[in-house]
Formats: C-alpha cells, sequence, structure tokens
C-alpha cells in the first residue's frame, strides 16, 4: 500500500445469542433442523402475530454489554428496520436504533503477531503489547432468514434463523490494517465465549462480521468513501478480503478515480472484492420505533447483578496464569483460547499439583 494513505477500519460484528428459543417468540433457536421446521405466525410475519421480548436475551446481552466496558441504559427502544428480501418475510427486522441497551466501551486486543506463510503464529517469549478499539454501541436484533443458493439458477429460503437473538457490536472505525481486524475478532469471540453468550461458530455464522473500509491520506482527519464488506465468516478471509480492498482503493484513487459507496463481497476462490449493491444509509431504512413492543426497562439493581455475575475474563485469566501459576505468555495464550479449555487446565492443575 502506498504511503500516501493509510486505511480507516470499522467493524460490525453480529453474534447470535446461546439462547433456547428466539428473541420475540417460542420457536427454537437451534441449529441444524431441517428448513423451515422452526417457524411460527411470529417469525413467519405473518398478519396479526405480535412478539413477545425473550428475558434471556436481555441478560445475554447485557453481559455483553458490561463485559465490553459499555454502559447499560436504564430504558432502551426496538425499532423496526424496513427493507425487502426473500429472507425477511416481515419487511422489517426488529432492531434498536436510537436507543440501544448498551452505549460507549472499548476492547483491548493484542497487537497483531508474525505469522509464517501457513498463518501460524510465531513462537511468543514475552507478552505483545496492546491496543484499545473503542466500541460505539451493543444492540438487540433478530437475525433473518437463510438464501440457499446452491439450485442451479434459482434460490430458495430457510427461516428457520429469522428471529434468532443477536447482539451487534458496533465498533468505531480505529483499526489501521486486516491484521488488526483479524485479531480483533478472535479476541472478541474469546470474550463472547467465556461469557457465555456466544458459541464463537462461525462456519454456522453464529459469528460473522462486516467491515467497513475507506482509505485517507496519512494525517488527514476527514475519513474517505466507506466501502462495506457482507458476512465473512472466517479470520484468515476478513484480514485477506480488507488488505485486498484497501489495495483496490488506492489503486483506484492513483488511476485518478472515485470510490463509491457500495457493499461488497469477497470471493475466496479468486482473492478479490465485487460490487453487491450500493451502501444504504440509516434514512434508507426507514427506522421507526416498533409499536408492538414497549420500551425495555432494565432497573440498577438488574445491571448490578449482572455486573456481579460477570465471570473472569480471558485476559485476567491469562495474566493470572502467567503471575500466579508461572506459565509462559504462549502457553497462557493457548490455555485461554476457549473456557474449557482453561476450566480441564485448572482443575488438572490443582489435583496434580504442579500446573507446570
Amino acid at each position: 500500500m502506498p504511503t500516501a494513505y493509510e486505511p480507516v477500519i470499522g467493524l460490525e460484528v453480529h453474534a447470535h445469542l446461546l439462547t433456547k428459543s428466539k428473541a420475540f417468540c417460542a420457536c427454537s433457536a437451534t441449529f441444524g433442523a431441517e428448513p423451515n421446521t422452526n417457524v411460527c405466525p411470529v417469525c413467519l410475519g405473518l398478519p396479526g402475530a405480535l412478539p413477545v421480548l425473550n428475558e434471556r436475551v436481555v441478560a445475554m446481552a447485557m453481559r455483553a454489554g458490561l463485559a465490553l466496558g459499555g454502559t447499560i441504559r436504564p430504558r432502551s427502544t426496538f425499532a423496526r428496520k424496513n427493507y425487502f428480501y426473500p429472507d425477511l418475510p416481515k419487511g422489517y427486522q426488529i432492531s434498536q436504533f436510537d436507543e440501544p441497551l448498551s452505549q460507549g466501551g472499548f476492547l483491548e486486543f493484542d497487537v497483531p503477531e508474525r505469522r509464517d506463510d501457513t498463518g501460524k503464529p510465531e513462537t511468543q517469549k514475552d507478552a505483545r503489547p496492546t491496543r484499545r478499539a473503542r466500541i460505539t454501541r451493543v444492540h438487540i436484533e433478530e437475525d433473518a432468514g437463510k438464501l440457499l443458493h446452491d439450485t442451479g439458477d434459482a434460490s430458495i429460503v430457510d427461516l428457520n434463523r429469522a428471529g434468532v437473538p443477536l447482539v451487534e457490536i458496533v465498533g468505531e472505525p480505529d483499526l489501521r490494517s486486516g491484521a488488526e481486524a483479524a485479531e480483533y475478532l478472535r479476541t472478541l469471540r474469546e470474550l463472547l465465549l467465556f461469557l457465555g453468550v456466544n458459541d464463537g461458530n462461525l462456519e454456522e455464522g453464529s459469528f460473522r462480521c462486516d467491515a467497513n473500509v475507506s482509505i485517507k491520506p496519512v494525517g488527514e482527519t476527514k475519513l474517505g468513501t466507506r466501502v462495506e464488506l457482507k458476512n465473512i465468516n472466517s479470520f484468515r478471509f476478513v484480514q485477506k478480503a480488507i488488505d485486498h480492498e484497501v489495495g483496490r482503493q488506492c489503486a483506484v484513487l492513483q488511476a485518478g478515480g472515485t470510490l463509491t459507496q457500495e457493499t461488497r463481497g469477497w470471493d475466496e476462490k479468486s482473492g478479490t472484492t465485487y460490487s453487491m449493491r450500493s451502501k444504504e444509509e440509516a434514512n434508507d431504512y426507514r427506522y421507526f420505533p416498533d409499536p408492538d413492543l414497549p420500551p425495555l426497562v432494565v432497573s440498577e439493581a438488574a445491571i448490578e447483578q449482572a455486573r456481579r455475575e460477570l465471570p473472569e475474563l480471558p485476559r485476567v485469566k491469562r495474566e493470572r496464569f502467567v503471575e500466579a501459576l508461572g506459565l509462559t505468555h504462549a502457553a497462557a495464550a493457548v490455555l485461554t483460547q476457549h473456557p474449557r479449555i482453561a476450566a480441564f487446565f485448572e482443575e488438572a492443575a490443582m489435583l496434580s499439583g504442579d500446573p507446570l
């Protein structure tokens, strides 16, 4: 990338919440059922069907917001995000807009480590320096259905996923490379796993992200034209897609062209991004308060209880493994990638009396 430009990257992460039922109805939220079997009048958008908020959704979303250092709003509201697509039978998605559940916060992540040609990290002897990326908001919304495009020229829709609860974690444009974006996502996935609110399964789409990518002259404060990369389901592909998109934008400007605000997809076979559609703005969705759902009111007592119930988070656990148990930073990093691995290690260390 020419030194004349620097990338500006912000991520929007969609994480399914580990509830048994959907966000606004009693249908199962379990992945893998036969197509269009976990559905009812509410998630099918049939006339007269009314949503009822799942209490567990709120509890899990609060845990995510608090763990990210956000401020839980005592009052938040649900809105209708209007757009027309085959996987959205109601013609709108229930989400939160101007009054989200959680505002602010940050995610602290390690500065990306050097990796070999296979993507494997090099040996980590010392703790890596860290960076903080700001969080704009954490809000609740329902997922849409899923279109399947493997039937020739036709597409079919599976609405089992319609109404599955998720949190959208919107980050500020604080990232400066594809490698930083991938490290941010790894760290966020670990956090949500330890909170017990998400299973971190990228292949099933329960943890996925959109990347907002632009470039600007070095030292310039005004941001450039933003391009959104949609639904990338691999840390490696996130890094590759962002790096390719940054290079593409630089090439366009250096050739005297102009950039278009648009949504682009990632083709992993060709290693390139491709145009999908012009990028929507908030006013294109015609947000308005959902008349079927009252404001969500959360008491201070409930917020404090949720704060007290937060588990030991992976970064804190990693530091404890190093300082109290004498592990290397590399070993502690491996053992805190998943809560079950960390729990197994701690139990084995206690039984053996020797963590090393």
